[in-house]
């Protein structure tokens, strides 16, 4: 599990690769938290790039929605776009797509985001 992140204008691109398990979710977690503290109103948005996850399981899932949780807390803006399809698939049936706004592709998202 890996977390890259870029600014793509004005929008903070996370991209995350690898599965999203009960062995990686900590570490996840870990990476993510610095980069949800500065998402508020008035600062960038967030973008997860997950065209590199393989897989993601229902403690990858607590993890997002933790997230959610904090930056709609901060007002801030975040999304997820480039779902493999098994991770879209865990997506649609979890209803995960109605918890975060979920993109095609990341160039869609940033125009969206920004």
């Amino acid at each position: 599990m890996e977390l890259v992140e870029q600014m793509q204008g004005a929008v903070k691109v996370a991209r995350v690769s690898g599965r999203i398990d009960q062995g990686t979710a900590a570490q996840f977690q870990d990476l993510l938290a610095p980069l949800l503290a500065p998402v508020k109103a008035d600062a960038a948005p967030l973008l997860l790039d997950f065209s590199g996850v393989d897989y993601i399981s229902s403690v990858g899932l607590r993890v997002l929605m933790l997230a959610a949780k904090q930056v709609k807390a901060q007002q801030g803006k975040i999304a997820i776009a480039a779902l493999t399809p098994v991770v879209a698939e865990v997506f649609q049936i979890s209803r995960f797509h109605l918890v975060f706004p979920v993109h095609p592709d990341v160039a869609t998202a940033v125009t969206s985001l920004a």
